[in-house]
Parts: structure tokens; sequence; C-alpha cells
């Protein structure tokens, strides 16, 4: 299979400009790539460009603009098949329906350039469902970016049943290039990783407020006050590891093994039936308040911005990433 080098990859397509898409577009244009784009809302172009302008004074301040970068790179196409024309890496980020991707699918198959990857920022579908029956199937790889993806380093990576190895390996070169960090999936599943762990923490969530164990308020506290803020420094099993004292991992679950047993048996399925979605909504809207979301994803931006900017130089100057 004839791919580029990953790190000369200088032209992208990005299909499906929405939240995740926009975000992809501002990242790419930041690292001094040509960005093609195609979004079929009819205000698609102008919001693309109004996302990529209101990033790029954040991206900025993070360092993250090379030498030579431009937002005027950023071309708007009127159709899939334009967006990815002359383009040496396509990310997909169309809704999350399988049969709204596979329609799309079947357009960028019939056109995908020779020795171009296709990468879907899908959330938890499945790419062996995605490319099942395409003629280009060995070049179509889950990319999974983490919200916003032009600010968050992380995008994990999966391929399907048919998905060529090389490309595998090859994607995941790609991102790491291009300053994220990539991570492999060894197999699928719904939701991949990442959401799969998110998930079990919002389920424990719902569930505290369900049953009145605690206010949404203090379920959020108790997550940015506390375990999130080791949680931006250090994965799950370092944290344990070091929970466990000089005996590390070992030392702690001969430790505490039993007691975590015991939470975990004692953890329950939180079924969303339309009820519990109803009172789930009320109590969310009521801790909310009169914040509009513009603000409240404002205020996320502004307080993960300084997390970031530290992390990255602290990680470049004692070479931990």
């Amino acid at each position: 299979m004839n791919l580029p080098e990953p790190s000369s990859v200088h032209r992208v397509g990005i299909i499906g400009a929405g939240t995740i898409g926009a975000s992809w577009a501002a990242y790419f244009l930041a690292r001094g790539m040509e960005v093609q784009a195609w979004d079929p809302a009819p205000d698609g172009e102008a919001a693309l460009r109004a996302f990529v302008a209101g990033a790029w004074p954040v991206l900025e301040g993070l360092d993250a603009v090379v030498d030579g970068a431009t937002p005027d790179r950023l071309a708007f196409h009127s159709g899939p098949a334009a967006a990815i024309e002359g383009v040496e890496f396509v990310q997909e980020s169309a809704p999350e329906k399988l049969d709204v991707k596979r329609a799309l699918y079947a357009e960028i198959d019939a056109v995908l350039p020779d020795g171009v990857v296709m990468s879907s920022s899908t959330s938890g579908l499945i790419m062996s469902e995605l490319q099942a029956g395409f003629s280009n199937a060995a070049r179509f790889v889950v990319g999974h970016p983490f919200n916003p993806p032009h600010l968050i380093p992380l995008v994990e990576v999966v391929g399907g049943t048919d998905t060529s190895a090389t490309v595998v390996d090859w994607t995941i070169g790609f991102y790491d290039a291009h300053g994220k960090k990539a991570i492999r999936l060894n197999h699928e599943a719904p939701g991949h990783l990442v959401n799969r762990l998110q998930a079990a923490l919002w389920r424990e969530a719902m569930d505290a407020v369900l049953t009145g164990l605690a206010s949404v308020e203090d379920v959020d506290d108790a997550i940015k006050y506390g375990p999130g803020l080791r949680l931006s420094a250090m994965g799950p099993f370092e944290l344990c590891h070091l929970a466990g004292g000089p005996g590390g991992f070992s030392n702690f679950l001969d430790h505490f093994g039993d007691a975590l047993q015991h939470w975990m048996d004692d953890m329950r399925t939180v079924e969303l039936t339309p009820e519990v979605r109803t009172k789930l909504k009320a109590l969310v809207a009521e801790a909310i308040g009169e914040r509009a979301f513009a603000s409240v994803a404002a205020e996320r931006d502004t307080l993960m911005l300084p997390v970031l900017s530290t992390l990255a130089r602290t990680r470049r100057e004692h070479g931990l990433y």
C-alpha cells in the first residue's frame, strides 16, 4: 500500500464541519496544513470560518500555531468529492448515524484518491459496520478525538475487520507526527475506550443524583476539585500504583481490593427510561441555571488552557511526552 510519509501530509479534507469537524479544521490549519472542507448545512461555510476565527487566538495562546500557519488556507467546497480532491488525508466527522455515514462513505469510496486514508471521528460506531462492502475499506479507520480536538491531544485509533494493519499504524503515526497523542485499540467495542470509561463515571454521577446521594452541583464539584485534578496528570493505573505506597499497585490491590470489590458490587445499572431522562434533564437544567451554553463552553476553555499549557511545557522540559 503506497501511503505518504505521515509527517509530510500538508493537505487534508474535512468531511462534516460541525462541532467536531470545525475543531479538526482549526487544528490542522494551525499545524500549517491546507484544509479543504465540506458540510451540508446551509450556513456551513460561515459557521466553519467563524469557529476557526474564534479558535485561532486560543491556539496561538497555547503556542500551537506553527510558523507560517494561517486560517487563509481554508477552502470550502460544494460537495464531498470536491473537498477530498487532491488531499493526502481525510477526517470524516459526519453525524453519528450508521445510515448517514454509510451513504456518505459510498460517495467518498467512489472518488477517494489512491494512497489516502479516511479516518472517522465516530464516537462509538463500529468501523467494521461502517466500511463493509466498500472497495476502499482497507483504508477506512477510526480516529476518534477527545472534544474539542483543536485543544485536547488524545485520538483513539482502531481499525475494522477490513482495515489494513498498515493503515492503523500509519494513522497513529500521522496523528503523533502532527502533535496529537494517539492510542491504539486492539479490537473494536461500542464507544471505543474513552467513552466507555466516561460512561462508567456518568453512570455513577447519574445514580448519585437520582438516589439523592448528592446534588448535581456537588457531583460536578467532587470531580473538578478532587480526582479531576489528578487525572489531568496521570491515568487511573498510575494513580492506583501511587495509592499503594512504595509497594505500588500490588500493595494497592492487597490493601484496598476487598473495599473496591464492595463498592463495585454496590453500583447499579441506570436505566435511562423516559421518566429518568425527564428527571435528569430537570436536575441539570436547574444546576446550570441561567448560564448560556456559550458561556459554559467559554468557561471550560478558559479553565483548561492554563492546564494544557502547563502540562505541555512541563512534559517537554522533562521529556515526559
